[in-house]
This record gives C-alpha cells, structure tokens and sequence, in this order.
C-alpha cells in the first residue's frame, strides 16, 4: 500500500466507521496498542521498540484527528519511552493509557497520573520464583502487574499451558486475574481492560468515530467496546495487525493489516488522505 492508498474495509460497519473518521475527522478517536501494533514483538520485551516510521505517522495524524490514545498492558512511562513519544512536537492530542488504562499520560503535561498499586502484585510477585524454577520462562515486572513470557522456554507453547492453570490458581488466591497473550500470561488487578480505557476515553472526549487497532487476546475487549459503540451510534473500524500467532482478532477484524509496517503504513495514508 503507498502512501496515497487507503486499504477497504472488509465489512460494512468497517466501511461506516472509516468513512465517518474521514468525514469529520476532527471528532475521531485512532486508539492503538503498542507491542504487536505499533512495535514488532520481539523475544526481549524490554528491548521493544516502536516502528521506526511510526512515531512519524502519529506525528502526521495526530493534529488532525481528536485524540489518539495508545492502550496497552505496559506501564505507561515504558510505553512512552519505547514509542519515542515524550517531547515530540505535533504529538499534543496523544495520551497513553498504561496497565489497561490504570495510568494515564498525557503528551501536553508529560506526567503520569494513576491509583495505588493492588497489594496482590506484591503476593504473586513473591510466589513466582517457586512455581518457575526449571520452566525457562522469564518474568516482566510491571509494577502494577507481573507477566510471565514463555518464548524462551524450550517449547514455548508447552510451556504456556503447563503454566496457564497454576499461575490462574496463584492470581485467584490474591485477588488478581491471568490475561493471556502471544506466549505470555499476565498477572493483574481485574476490573480494568482495554475495552474499559477505550470506552470511557472515548465517552470523556466525545468521539464522533474510533479506530482501535491491536494484534492479541489482550484486544478483544477493546473489539468488544467498539461493538458497543457502534451499538449506540459511533462508528467504528476495527485493524488487525495481522500475525499467524493470533486469529481471534483477525477473524473479528473490519481490515487486516500486514503487523506494525501494515499499521504504519494505514496511519500515514489517513494523514494523507485527511490533508
């Protein structure tokens, strides 16, 4: 796809909701999640880093659109970091909402806002090491959440489901909940998901249109709340970043695109298309 190309929708709502984001641009809402979306995964998550030309698209688009607000399971500060976002000009409609949108930060203020930590991360914190020893997983400590990768591990899928019960039972027993995800198992407070930072962010700025792109287990409820907008009267487009790791979001998906490049590449067209 060049620059100068929008890629169709696959399904009418898709269609509605691209056409609404282009007929009135300056009430839309572009919301997307960070690894898998705008950075390719990689087997270190700390070494993530965002597309290359992506912080130059956002810096295209952002201007023109309401908001765009990226939704991740990260802490918000990492998302910043790794994306490249803080103190690039053109960038002031960008908020960040990290652990599912528990923290916030905004571009204009560069601060980050967010409640105390669940004590339950702390118990699981300390109950991991026990339960992985011998497991060739790697544990990312992320503050308000601790997720479990297992990519490393000698059979990483094998991994991921010997794993999958015994880390649900140690999250239940300290008030915490498992979301899985592309050989990882997160363990966080419930109560918030992407579909919940995407809905009420959504509600707070008055979206006329959303766009919410992602690429794992993680997304679906932010799907879910773009059905639900929908529902009430904002149209919405749904973007998979297509991977062969993940088909939920694909099958669900209004467009799928080619992973971060195919993201990137769909962000600098509605720039372009937008003027």
């Amino acid at each position: 796809m060049s620059a100068n190309a929008l890629p169709a929708p696959v399904t009418k709502a898709g269609q509605d909701g691209l056409a609404a984001l282009l007929a009135d641009p300056g009430k839309a809402l572009v919301a997307l999640d960070f690894d898998g979306t705008l950075a390719p995964i990689v087997a270190d998550p700390e070494l993530a880093r965002a597309h290359p030309e992506a912080l130059g698209a956002l810096v295209a688009l952002a201007p023109k659109v309401a908001a765009i607000a990226v939704i991740t399971g990260r802490p918000a500060e990492v998302a910043v970091r790794n994306g490249g976002f803080a103190d690039a000009p053109g960038l002031e409609h960008l908020v960040v909402l990290g652990h599912y949108g528990t923290e916030r930060w905004d571009a204009r203020s560069g601060k980050v806002t967010a409640p105390d930590p669940h004590p339950g991360v702390d118990a699981v914190r300390a109950g991991l090491p026990g339960l992985l020893e011998g497991s060739g997983t790697w544990v990312e400590d992320k503050g308000r959440a601790v997720a479990v990768h297992t990519r490393r591990a000698a059979d990483p899928q094998a991994a991921f489901e010997a794993l999958r019960e015994p880390l649900t039972d140690l999250a239940t027993r300290h008030g915490l909940i498992v979301e899985p995800g592309r050989m990882v198992l997160e363990l966080r407070p419930p109560g918030m998901d992407k579909g919940v930072a995407l809905a009420g962010f959504a509600r707070e700025i008055g979206a006329g249109s959303v766009l919410y792109g992602g690429d794992d287990l993680g997304d679906l409820p932010a799907y879910a709340a773009v059905g639900t907008l929908r529902a009430e009267g904002t149209p919405g487009l749904l973007v998979c970043s297509g991977s062969d790791e993940v088909t939920e979001l694909r099958e669900r998906a209004d467009l799928v695109v080619d992973g971060p490049e195919g993201v990137v590449r769909l962000l600098a067209a509605l720039a372009n298309r937008i003027g």
